[in-house]
């Protein structure tokens, strides 16, 4: 979910074990330059892990120019058939919506992740999906139906 920017400039020593023992990305956005704190699930730490050693400046990530990604995520999507097509700021957008908003995090936590200074920001930016609406409804029935089970019960 970073900007391209912000993945070009991030170095190894922003990735540090935070206060729960976990890989954080500990950064400031470039464009708002605010606190933009990542805590590093197994994937990503893997891709992290594979680039290791293949820049000598510091660098996470040997990065090819903003332009040159954008190519080849537009052929990647061309060759999966993606009606959309793919940039960078796509794939932080899909990051949101998709992965996160999509799998229940709060957009208050999708907001800071990105590094908006607004949660207006991220209200726009990200589209709640009806799937997750319909998620969202399926498990307050459930939590619906158990407290009218608990409550026969105790009566």
């Amino acid at each position: 979910g970073l900007a391209y920017s912000d993945v070009k400039n991030l170095t190894t020593d922003r990735l540090q074990t935070f206060f729960d023992g976990n890989l954080w990305i500990i950064t400031r956005r470039k464009k708002t330059n605010t606190e933009s704190n990542i805590r590093l699930l197994d994937v990503p730490q893997r891709i992290i892990e594979k680039y290791k050693g293949m820049t000598r400046d510091g660098h996470v990530f040997p990065m090819p120019s903003n332009t040159t990604c954008n190519k080849i995520l537009k052929e990647i999507g061309r060759q999966c058939g993606f009606k959309v097509r793919l940039t960078y700021h796509v794939a932080r957008h899909t990051n949101a919506t998709t992965v996160l908003l999509s799998n229940g995090v709060p957009i208050e936590t999708v907001s800071r992740l990105l590094g908006h200074t607004n949660i207006k920001t991220t209200q726009i930016y990200a589209k709640i999906t009806a799937q997750k609406i319909s998620r969202d409804m399926e498990a307050l029935s459930h939590k619906l139906e158990d407290m009218e089970k608990n409550i026969c019960r105790a009566i």
